[in-house]
């Protein structure tokens, strides 16, 4: 946009001459009345043409003391005035009729210059505050990557006003976007709209990146009030938060000034961001990814909390690798992040509770639904169960790892939570692996978690010829095993005589098969108990030795 204006007083538009930046511009052939000096470089002016357009030199003229001739616009009262030098030959180029272009990279400042300088209608018309306020209405806020590109001019000028309603600009032309791509699905069914740059429908999402953050906030707060969609909200979120973070790798190369700055802005950042999040689900990879970064710059508790709440919610469907977090901090007594995860098993299974006490409200639903809604989260709660036996499992040889926050994890969750204990039973056998100083004490109290009613017949059988385990363990295995045992051979016969039953009445086996089955089944059981029992009476020999040794 080109800008021209006639020269006042029938004054021809005087060329521009240079000679170097430190010498005084003069902008006629004629020598100026005035000099004007911004931020130390002086300007050769003619006083008539220079306040002819704006109030505020004049209003220095008249307070400029001894010296009439020489009006000096000082730096610190300025402060408004962005690029002082650059951008005050611009507005000087304005009140003598030179043309240039107003762009999206000096609007602003030419408008916070005019401002400054009072370039007002009240002393020309089409001002220069006129001409840049055109600009921005007709031709920057109309388009969101030109919004973006001002906003951005704005992050060192902070211009209130016009950031506010750049942030706006960008928030509608963000939905009139979305709108725009939804109608030419409808057009064109399952084909996707050609966007000006290209087949993703935000574009303009990498365009946001450039951002500063607390303008980014803002502009990500218009758009969720403007009724953008949370899915783009969320890409946009991830997009920002990949290329904010993605050199923190590289602080521990630089100095400890510039590492701690970084850190300092990076936590910024995942506070603002993890503060923006829609109340839609968010990815569970994202979230892990922001508790790492989190933890590693010490972002502050209630962002962590946060997180972690976040990730309780899903909880049932993270996978093991998601749960290992390892420890930032040196001489910790675990290799892994055992209290985060803690805290956000606790903020799962309040969540179930809340979501039982919920359905014991809603008396006046049908029991289909009921029953529905519980056994849903008996379902989460099995999932959650079994990764946390697994997660159990994969931390337990840490010889760092106490047994206080060992057992924390395996007590916090209920005994429902597990059909088989034979993933606790094998996180407990590598706990004692790695950690063969525990007493005997220690070890009863650690075996007690499981039930070995519970107890699979591969776990049993192992547990019985386990040296690691407390010999009460065993006995307790061993006890199991045979009451077992009795009861499958106590209703082994009307089993087998209904089994047979079936199999006659489909022609598959004879009586006398049958028979000669069953007999096979029982002897077998029969020598299984024998075995049992050997094995119970040896490991009773073998307690009162130890009891008199």
């Amino acid at each position: 946009m080109g800008i021209s204006d006639d020269s006042p007083q029938s004054t021809p538009a005087p060329p521009t001459s240079f000679s170097n930046p430190f010498t005084t511009r003069i902008f006629s052939d004629v020598a100026g009345d005035i000099t004007i000096v911004v931020d130390g470089e002086p300007f050769l002016l003619h006083k008539n043409i220079a306040v002819s357009s704006g109030g505020s030199l004049w209003k220095d003229q008249e307070n400029g003391g001894r010296d009439e001739g020489l009006l000096k616009a000082v730096a610190y009262r300025a402060p408004r005035l962005p690029r002082r030098p650059k951008t005050f030959e611009l507005a000087m180029k304005f009140c003598y009729g030179i043309n240039f272009e107003i762009t999206v990279s000096n609007v602003v400042a030419l408008r916070c210059a005019a401002g400054y300088l009072e370039m007002t209608e009240d002393y020309k018309e089409e001002n220069l505050i006129a001409r840049a306020e055109t600009y921005l209405e007709q031709v920057a806020f109309r388009s969101l990557d030109k919004s973006v590109e001002v906003l951005c001019s704005c992050e060192t000028l902070h211009p209130q006003d016009i950031a506010e309603r750049c942030v706006e600009a960008i928030a509608v032309n963000a939905c009139r976007e979305q709108l725009v791509l939804g109608l030419s699905r409808l057009n064109r069914g399952s084909e996707s709209a050609e966007l000006k740059r290209g087949d993703c429908p935000e574009w303009w999402i990498q365009d946001l990146s450039a951002l500063r953050i607390d303008y980014y906030a803002r502009v990500v707060s218009a758009m969720a009030r403007t009724g953008l969609r949370s899915e783009s909200i969320i890409t946009s979120l991830m997009h920002y938060a990949q290329e904010s973070l993605k050199g923190m790798r590289n602080c521990q190369e630089r100095t400890k000034l510039d590492s701690g700055t970084i850190q300092n802005e990076q936590r910024n950042v995942v506070e603002a961001i993890v503060s923006l999040f829609p109340n839609d689900k968010v990815p569970l990879s994202f979230l892990f990814g922001m508790l790492r970064v989190g933890i590693t710059i010490d972002v502050a508790i209630s962002c962590r909390l946060e997180l972690e709440r976040r990730i309780a919610q899903h909880l049932e469907t993270v996978s093991l690798d998601d749960l290992l977090i390892p420890v930032v901090q040196s001489g910790d007594d675990s290799m892994y992040d055992v209290d985060t995860v803690h805290r956000i098993l606790v903020c799962f299974l309040k969540r179930i509770e809340e979501e039982e006490e919920y359905d014991e409200d809603e008396c006046c639903c049908e029991n289909e639904t009921e029953s529905l809604i519980g056994s849903t989260c008996h379902g989460s709660l099995l999932k959650v169960g079994r990764i946390m036996d697994a997660y159990l499992a994969e931390i337990a040889p840490d010889p760092c790892l106490s047994l206080h926050r060992f057992t924390a994890l395996m007590e916090i969750l209920p005994d429902y939570a597990r059909v088989m204990d034979d993933g606790l039973y094998r996180a407990i056998d590598m706990f004692l692996k790695g950690h063969p100083s525990l007493t005997e004490q220690e070890c009863k109290s650690l075996c007690k978690f499981i039930d070995t009613e519970k107890l699979s017949q591969e776990a049993c059988s192992h547990a019985a010829q386990n040296d690691r385990l407390p010999v009460q363990m065993v006995v307790r295995v061993l006890y199991s095993e045979q009451l077992r045992l009795k009861k499958v051979m106590s209703g082994e016969s009307g089993e087998g005589i209904l089994l047979s039953s079936q199999k006659l009445s489909n022609g598959a086996v004879s009586p006398r098969d049958t028979y000669a089955s069953l007999r096979r089944e029982n002897r077998e059981l029969k020598l299984e108990i024998s075995r049992v029992r050997v094995r119970l009476s040896e490991l009773e020999k073998e307690q009162v030795l130890m009891k008199q040794g």
